[in-house]
């Protein structure tokens, strides 16, 4: 394989696209004040994979956002995301950068959506935090707990607003689910349980093409393609032209390339994802704490067990877990996936009652809670954050301001339970977990695995002191 350059050059831009790319001459809104209401919000998109795509229509069919940037180590992405913007504006106005930090660089560009592997989310989202760049940015907030204290160190240091992608919370059906147990309909709650999916899947549908030349050798799963082997060397090849594959990898491990763990299923290695665990952890337990008004709080113990592929398995993300965890008020959840007895989405138990929400999904013991989108008024003892579209609520909140449904500190404890719950089934122990200082007690092996190393010529941002971070 062609060994290219590490890091990303400041003048590196796709020769695909014109020469030199001029800016678009486009007024900050800067100019007329901080994001004046009655002003469009420049918004730039850093990545064009899974949620990219979507997330940018969203944008884009707002009148009083404009997108004028577009960024991504594909050639071929690249492309795609600057001809969907300039096809819906009717014009070639849309920037092309393959480097994020010229992107990034951009003055006239006030907010940035970044829809990027997991391993670059600490990296790409501080140093926009350090332009001023208020931020969409997708969940799980980073690949450990320790790049999700950066950020959040970053968000609140420069004062950006943040939303993350969790977008079930300006769904009106999660809505009712949480403010029926805020409002106490169902009496105490004394357990709640968090169903996410299991095993693989092949996003990229390019698991069959690998599987039919691994077939004379009797491999159908690649949790069983192992370094060394005759799978792996076929599976192994050059990156594509298109893929700038050295910097793609960014501060995770370096590693050969393989096509069916990079495009949408580097979700499965944890070289660079997290698996269906942190893949989902972001949307379910974020609803559970929603609806206990745990957004700031966290459990105090955690004790999981799971089935994983071998560690060095071309897909080697757990498959199936399950994790049992403490939370105050005596309340204790299920993590579970691929559990029969716990059923997908999220289930609050309580002393009088119960409800249960899912996508496309709501069951309640009370039928009269199942009537209507929402509960009636006088039902509503606790109102919850109302959002009319989680892109709408981001720009909305860029103008005024105000924080969105899913803030930066919200996605950072909605997506601890998740990284606990992984560090528990890799040590084999319960863990002991302090909620106030963000430390595992009493486990030095444990607690190391709260963070991770950076491949060379890339660096967290902020290393933890305590619970606070210095800078």
């Amino acid at each position: 394989m062609n060994k290219k350059r590490t890091g990303i050059s400041r003048r590196h831009f796709l020769t695909t696209t014109a020469a030199a790319i001029a800016l678009p001459a486009f007024v900050p809104s800067s100019v007329f004040g901080q994001n004046a209401p009655s002003k469009r919000i420049n918004l730039g998109v850093i990545g064009w994979g899974m949620q990219g795509p979507g997330n940018t229509k969203s944008f884009l069919a707002l009148e009083d956002c404009h997108v004028v940037a577009a960024c991504d180590l594909d050639k071929n992405h690249l492309a795609s995301a600057v001809n969907t913007v300039n096809e819906t504006y009717g014009n070639q106005d849309c920037a092309a950068y393959h480097d994020y930090r010229e992107l990034l660089a951009r003055k006239d560009i006030d907010a940035v959506m970044i829809a990027v592997p997991d391993n670059w989310h600490e990296i790409i989202a501080t140093e926009a935090a350090r332009q001023k760049k208020d931020i969409y940015g997708e969940k799980p907030l980073a690949k450990t707990i320790a790049e999700q204290q950066s950020i959040v160190h970053a968000v609140q240091k420069n004062k950006i607003i943040w939303q993350t992608g969790s977008w079930q919370r300006s769904q009106a059906i999660f809505r009712k689910a949480a403010e029926i147990v805020r409002s106490g309909l169902i009496g105490k709650v004394t357990h709640v349980e968090v169903g996410l999916p299991s095993g693989h899947y092949d996003f990229a549908g390019t698991a069959p093409e690998l599987l039919a030349k691994l077939k004379a050798l009797g491999v159908t799963n690649l949790a069983d393609v192992r370094p060394g082997s005759d799978a792996w060397k076929i599976a192994v090849s050059d990156a594509p032209a298109e893929l700038d594959f050295e910097t793609w990898i960014g501060p995770a491990t370096m590693e050969p390339y393989i096509k069916q763990r990079v495009h949408m299923n580097w979700r499965w290695n944890y070289n660079t994802g997290g698996g269906q665990l942190l893949d989902w952890v972001g949307h379910h337990v974020d609803i559970a704490h929603w609806g206990l008004g745990f957004d700031n709080d966290g459990p105090s113990e955690i004790e999981a067990h799971g089935e994983f592929p071998a560690p060095d398995a071309l897909w080697n993300t757990c498959t199936k877990y399950r994790a049992e965890l403490k939370y105050p008020q005596d309340i204790t959840m299920t993590i579970a996936g691929g559990h029969d007895d716990i059923k997908g989405g999220t289930k609050w138990i309580g002393t009088d009652g119960w409800v249960w929400v899912n996508r496309g999904g709501f069951d309640a013991s009370n039928p009269a809670w199942k009537k209507g989108k929402s509960l009636p008024e006088e039902l509503r003892k606790v109102k919850l954050y109302e959002s009319a579209g989680h892109q709408r609520n981001f720009i909305d909140c860029v103008k005024s301001r105000k924080p969105t449904i899913t803030p930066v500190e919200t996605a950072h404890h909605s997506a601890i339970p998740g990284h606990l719950t992984l560090i528990s089934m890799l040590t084999g122990r319960k863990l002991r977990w302090d909620n106030a200082t963000e430390t595992i007690q009493g486990d030095a092996e444990a607690s190391k695995l709260l963070s991770r190393g950076y491949r060379a010529p890339w660096k967290v941002s902020y290393k933890p002191g305590s619970h606070f971070w210095h800078f």
